[in-house]
């Protein structure tokens, strides 16, 4: 079950997100040449329910700047996998490092801190 509390520390983080990713976009379009390099990235996830799932897409989707294309469900062995857009792609570690972030904050809403910390020791393959 979702703790209040949690969740209305990951709505206030994400509400911060959009406003960071609305006026970085903003600065970009008024200012002379654009500093978009777009790229798709893949993201093993360590998520493993349809909330936890649907809600990391959800939120990179509503997050200025990035979009969930697709999801590969989990087959075998393989975790469940979004595809995400995300206009500022240069540095593509840097794109995934920010998305752990957003997974990582999102899980401890979803588990609590302890199993959180848990499941993100092991990158999926």
């Amino acid at each position: 079950m979702l703790n209040p509390v949690r969740t209305v520390v990951y709505g206030g983080w994400l509400a911060a997100e959009v406003v960071r990713g609305a006026l970085r976009i903003g600065a970009d379009v008024v200012t002379p040449g654009l500093r978009m390099s777009p790229a798709i990235v893949a993201l093993p996830l360590h998520c493993e329910t349809d909330l936890e799932i649907s809600t990391m897409a959800s939120s990179i989707t509503i997050t200025p700047g990035t979009i969930t294309v697709g999801i590969a469900p989990r087959t075998g062995e393989s975790p469940p996998t979004l595809y995400v857009h995300a206009l500022y792609g240069q540095d593509r570690d840097e794109v995934v490092a920010d998305l752990r972030d957003m997974e990582r904050r999102l899980l401890v809403m979803t588990r609590g801190r302890q199993r959180s910390d848990r499941a993100m020791e092991v990158e999926p393959s």
